[in-house]
């Protein structure tokens, strides 16, 4: 099974941060790490520096190639940037 993972660190939020799933918002300065196994993707952050990583509200989503994770990883680390509490960006459908 094919499979990839991007990270990107010192990435700021935007006034509002990003919404997770056990922590509710966060703010500041984040890692984003994205997992791509087979046809879904983990999105993951956590402030850069420390441990402890947290879902993205939304993850993990359905993605069925590497080009479309790399794709969903950067949408996220912009989600990231513009802040306002977002999830995962609009068009990526959640697997439940």
């Amino acid at each position: 099974m094919a499979w990839a993972s991007w990270t990107t660190q010192g990435v700021f939020t935007g006034p509002g941060g990003v919404r997770t799933d056990e922590m509710g918002v966060v703010t500041g300065d984040l890692t984003v790490h994205t997992t791509w196994v087979g046809d879904r993707a983990d999105v993951t952050v956590q402030y850069s520096g420390a441990s402890d990583w947290f879902t993205l509200s939304g993850s993990p989503v359905e993605c069925h190639s590497e080009e479309s994770s790399r794709a969903l990883h950067q949408a996220v680390v912009e989600a990231v940037r513009t802040g306002g509490g977002q999830s995962t960006p609009a068009g990526w459908t959640p697997v439940r």
